[in-house]
């Protein structure tokens, strides 16, 4: 096995580094595009075929990738073969970098969705209510069938761009819209993207600015917008991370943070039925996905994947201890009470709080003043400690 393994991607033609090693493989697609050609490269037809040679190679071995490899890429699979320590990574442009760049559009706002080896509905699921997506699509599912997929949820883009053999000399990049796409056939390694708007964001990435009286609650329980503003900062919700709403309500917060955040998976954990009712209204009024769990915490996070940060509205002391046993190392707790001496006994496991106080300015005959409204106590931090 090589003591040292060099992945070097490779985008329009030209390796990210040059390539050393023992022995260099790559795809014999990859190399018959590279300019000018990599003499000493040894042609493979797939993964399995190079890493039995980086595996024959008792020094330095290097592997051509297309691309970024860590994006969606082999060096997950590499990392986990030969360990961290002993790869080094030269990416490239991916492949949705040059589709962005080709369609002159920024992607820092983009969801990434893989259409290989997954189930298809799975994957068009993920772009419920997002504005700007780009699908990796395969052979099982090429860019023609995700957009029928789609078009079957009625999920209307304004925009559709097939772009393919991005940085090759066959490099095509159409721009249509979805009936167009399911209508043609594209070559199945394509970035589909798909778009609402013109795919320039013109608003802020976390608004929290939803009215209450835009989900349906039951009593008034609904986190007010100020608190909610507080509660997604304390939070730090990431791209492709995993957030547990725990004592949801009406959903509110995570509604927010799925509406905001690209690839975000939120669980929805309520115990009252009729609230649980109003998680699914709520969802399909404001077009994302919640994987709304039914049920008593902590019991009901048994089976829940480990969380990147967790919203505790309900469920007091216990079900704090648990999710602060269950979420990751580096991970945001943040929970908001309405009584002092809990928030007090939270403040003492999670280190930091803070008291929220609103006025809000209601209509008089001659004119406007400020109601107060009860304070909310917000308590955050990271139990599990910095990664």
């Amino acid at each position: 096995m090589a003591e040292r393994v060099v992945v070097v991607g490779v985008a329009e033609g030209r390796p990210a580094a040059p390539p050393r090693g023992e022995v260099v493989v790559g795809h014999v697609e990859l190399l018959a595009a590279c300019r000018p050609p990599l003499e000493a490269a040894v042609p493979v037809r797939d993964l399995a075929e190079a890493l039995r040679l980086v595996d024959s190679t008792a020094g330095e071995a290097c592997i051509l990738a297309s691309g970024d490899p860590g994006f969606f890429g082999m060096v997950r699979l590499l990392a986990e073969r030969y360990g961290p320590e002993r790869l080094e990574v030269h990416p490239a442009p991916s492949s949705v970098s040059l589709a962005f760049a080709r369609l002159g559009l920024p992607w820092d706002d983009a969801v990434v969705i893989s259409a290989h080896g997954r189930d298809l509905e799975e994957a068009v699921d993920a772009a419920a209510g997002r504005e700007k997506v780009a699908f990796l699509t395969s052979p099982d599912n090429p860019p023609e069938r995700v957009a029928a997929a789609l078009l079957a949820r009625d999920f209307l883009f304004d925009e559709a761009a097939v772009c393919s053999h991005l940085g090759e000399p066959a490099e095509a990049v159409t721009r249509a819209d979805l009936p167009c796409v399911a209508a043609g056939r594209w070559p199945a390694r394509s970035v589909l993207v798909c778009l609402r708007g013109a795919g320039v964001p013109d608003r802020p990435v976390v608004a929290a600015d939803l009215r209450p009286e835009e989900f349906a609650h039951h009593a008034g329980v609904v986190t007010k917008p100020e608190v909610r503003a507080v509660v997604l900062a304390k939070l730090r919700i990431r791209p492709g991370g995993v957030m547990w709403d725990v004592g949801a309500g009406s959903g509110s917060v995570g509604i927010e943070a799925a509406k905001a955040m690209p690839n975000l998976t939120v669980y929805s954990v309520e115990r009252d039925a009729a609230r649980v009712a109003h998680l699914h209204t709520n969802a399909d009024r404001h077009d994302v996905k919640l994987h709304v769990v039914e049920g008593v915490a902590p019991q009901a996070l048994r089976d829940l994947p480990a969380p990147d940060c967790v919203f505790l509205g309900g469920g007091g002391i216990e079900v704090l201890r648990s999710v602060c046993s269950r979420v990751k190392r580096g991970g945001r707790v943040v929970a908001a009470f309405a009584i002092l001496e809990h928030a007090l006994e939270a403040h003492r496991l999670l280190g930091s709080m803070v008291r929220i106080a609103v006025e809000r300015a209601r209509p008089l005959a001659s004119g406007r003043r400020l109601v107060p409204e009860n304070p909310v106590y917000v308590v955050w931090g990271e139990p599990g400690g910095r990664p």
